[in-house]
């Protein structure tokens, strides 16, 4: 990846860096980062001399077709993990397991703790389960990072993408180490998880939402959804305005066609009698 397709991204695009000496030679470290873009998986990894292995959902595997398969080729080829985002608990741990394998081979773990891409560009709640547990498991050191602009390269909708500079600001280590053993707290997992949040904002400069990710993407997709029917049905009354206004026109015109053939009948019964008088006086001298 770095050598096929690093390269290139990094010619094309130009990323700038900023904290390259946070990440260390060596040993585990996960690098907890905010998601704009699904380019923010090619960036990182790109910039860094290490590999970095995240977590991918599980349809980026089995998607069926041509596309698919090289998608799903491509991303085990890089070493990505997939996982079940649909299976509730069951999901989470195999995740958190997933992250504690990579951690144990003294490897880089790349994880989002949003848990999906940012649907508007501001930074989003973290979800306390999987960097949380993770770091306060394996006790390795979590380095907040932030990705800068990645959105903008391509859009929703967007099938080319944009040439125009990322950046990628990494910040210094977090020590969680006291808090070791307290992996089950859910309150300790919710401060880790807003710490690193907080650091991720000040790197990024985002605005900061206190919803999860989803919850926003629920609320858009709502609102959006909302916004459809009431246009709808806005056409709709339109529509029937329209019919109403074409059938008041069709009875104007047919009443003034009435008037009309009334008052020509109304004109011929008069020349008649007219004629009819005439005929009289000219029969009476």
């Amino acid at each position: 990846m770095k050598f096929s397709i690093g390269g290139p991204l990094k010619l094309a695009f130009r990323p700038w860096v900023e904290g390259l000496e946070n990440i260390p030679a060596e040993g585990p470290a996960i690098l907890a980062s905010n998601h704009l873009s699904f380019s923010d998986s090619f960036f990182l990894p790109a910039v860094l001399d290490r590999k970095v292995t995240f977590i991918a959902k599980a349809e980026y595997f089995t998607t069926p077709g041509v596309k698919g398969r090289m998608t799903a080729a491509f991303f085990k080829g890089v070493g990505q993990l997939p996982v079940d985002r649909s299976g509730g608990r069951g999901a989470g741990e195999a995740a958190i397991k997933s992250g504690v394998d990579v951690i144990e081979r003294g490897e880089l773990f790349g994880i989002y703790p949003e848990g999906t891409r940012s649907p508007d560009g501001r930074l989003y709640r973290g979800k306390p389960g999987g960097l949380a547990r993770v770091a306060l498991a394996t006790g390795a050191p979590v380095i907040p990072v932030a990705m800068i602009d990645t959105e903008k390269i391509q859009p929703p909708g967007k099938v080319m993408p944009k040439l125009m500079r990322p950046g990628i600001r990494i910040g210094r280590p977090l020590d969680f180490s006291r808090y070791n053993g307290m992996e089950h707290d859910r309150f300790v997992l919710r401060a880790v998880t807003d710490e690193v949040m907080y650091e991720i904002m000040k790197l990024s400069g985002q605005e900061y939402v206190d919803i999860y990710a989803t919850a926003a993407k629920r609320q858009i997709a709502d609102e959006a959804k909302a916004q459809k029917q009431a246009l709808k049905e806005a056409q709709k009354e339109a529509d029937q305005a329209l019919k109403e206004a074409e059938q008041a026109e069709k009875e104007a015109e047919k009443q003034a066609q009435k008037e009309a053939q009334k008052e020509a009948l109304k004109e011929a019964e008069q020349a008649e009698q007219r004629t009819e008088k005439d005929e009289k006086e000219r029969s009476d001298s």
